[in-house]
């Protein structure tokens, strides 16, 4: 699951800017970075819904990767819809709706020695915090080798697929590798690999990359595994880094 906040977080009150459905079934929504507010790339915050319009037992507060570069004036982070109160308000709050904002917590940081490359594996909303990595190492011409394996079930569910492949061509040390595992449902057309990451579709990058460090988000059963496929391939513990995303 995300990290939980660090008792010493600071709270701040934000109102819903915009919103807008980035995918199928896929929320992103912008609000005004506080004054004073830092973060890193990769690291969450808590939104607590003011005073929600209703409230059920999975309560008014939720952890979101953050999806925006700290080098943007924005906030943004993106959800995928389920049947609960916060995520039914969040379809139909009007602009200006209130949240308190905890944060900032997390430490799925992109490591910092450049010379050893970074491999992100991604299922589904999983792919957040690798968006703010991404746009600030492109921000930043980071001299770092980025690879990312993203999987989604259909091209209309795949968030930020478009920036994603924007972005492999503004950064020439990033690489995409997205993937589809259930186009026999899918209403859109895709001419790229289909089928689940395997260990022979990284290895094909992993086996040329000296020391790579490697990233997993995603549903729970995906993190789990995909820990266990890189434990068996014989990728030590201490190079894997995960998080995984439950009850979203």
């Amino acid at each position: 699951m995300l990290p939980q906040p660090d008792p010493v977080t600071t709270s701040w009150t934000v109102a819903l800017k915009a919103r807008e459905e980035i995918a199928q079934g896929t929320l992103a929504l912008r609000f005004d970075k506080p004054a004073g507010f830092r973060f890193k790339p990769g690291q969450a915050i808590d939104l607590t819904l003011l005073n929600p319009s209703e409230t059920d037992a999975k309560g008014a507060r939720r952890a979101f990767s953050l999806v925006s570069a700290p080098s943007e004036s924005e906030l943004t982070v993106a959800t995928r819809l389920r049947d609960s109160a916060f995520k039914r308000t969040l379809t139909t709050a009007t602009m200006g709706t209130r949240f308190q904002l905890d944060g900032p917590f997390g430490s799925l940081l992109l490591h910092s020695t450049r010379s050893r490359p970074a491999i992100f594996i991604a299922g589904g909303i999983g792919i957040t915090p690798f968006i703010s990595i991404l746009r600030q190492a492109t921000t930043d011409r980071l001299p770092q080798n980025l690879f990312l394996f993203y999987a989604n079930r259909r091209p209309e569910e795949a968030a930020f697929l478009p920036e994603l492949s924007e972005l492999e061509k503004r950064n020439g040390h990033f690489r995409l590798f997205a993937t589809m595992t259930q186009m026999h449902n899918a209403h859109r057309g895709w001419t790229g690999p289909t089928g689940r990451i395997t260990w022979a579709s990284i290895n094909a990058i992993a086996g040329q990359l000296s020391m790579p460090i490697y990233y997993v988000v995603g549903p729970p059963a995906m993190v789990a595994a995909t820990r266990e496929m890189l434990n068996a391939a014989g990728v030590n513990d201490d190079d894997i880094r995960s998080e995984d995303f439950s009850g979203y």
